[in-house]
């Protein structure tokens, strides 16, 4: 069996929610660096993400939800920066309880897979 073989399965949980509108490891990750760094440049940065990709990733969030996930104050004397808001934290939670639950449900029939698998 190859190397690439013998790594873990992984389930790729994204969420549709409308056309346009989708949340995914991506964007959670995302949230979780702005969080680490208090800003969405630097969010981005970690990600090798543009500024302007991050914040367009950003406003997607805050317009896809009746509350804002992310609150940002521009540069100046008070330097600017980004925090998640309690609703964005709470995104983060119930998007990580989520993707866990899929993982859980779908355990049995990944090892039936893996098991399946050509040497």
């Amino acid at each position: 069996m190859s190397a690439a073989a013998k790594t873990e399965p992984k389930i790729i949980f994204r969420i549709q929610l409308e056309p346009e509108g989708r949340i995914g490891r991506g964007k959670i990750e995302l949230l979780s660096h702005i969080r680490e760094t208090g800003s969405i440049s630097a969010g981005g940065r970690a990600m090798d993400m543009s500024y302007r990709r991050a914040w367009l990733l950003v406003d997607e969030m805050n317009r896809l939800f009746r509350q804002p996930v992310v609150e940002s104050q521009r540069g100046g004397k008070q330097g600017g920066g980004a925090v998640l808001t309690p609703f964005g934290e709470a995104l983060i939670a119930h998007y990580h309880a989520m993707e866990e639950k899929a993982r859980s449900a779908l355990a049995e029939e990944i090892d039936w897979l893996v098991a399946n698998l050509a040497d």
